[in-house]
């Protein structure tokens, strides 16, 4: 199993999402759980579709934390 981490954007009207280490898979929908399945989608069919044309899958690298700042 491979782990990759998904970024979460809410837009006015939207919520997007992208996956850092898999440049191009990205998800658009209406709502933030909408979103988190069809970029789960997404990286499923990203993979399929390198793994079809005989490309290496690539290891998750990103990782994401939370830093305070004082305001």
């Amino acid at each position: 199993m491979m782990r990759y981490m998904v970024v979460i954007e809410e837009g006015e009207n939207s919520f997007g999402a992208f996956v850092p280490d898999l440049p191009g898979c990205v998800a658009v929908a209406e709502s933030e759980q909408e979103v988190r399945e069809l970029i789960q989608e997404a990286i499923s069919f990203h993979l399929e579709d390198l793994q079809h044309e005989g490309a290496p899958l690539p290891p998750p690298h990103c990782h994401s934390e939370f830093i305070e700042i004082p305001a």
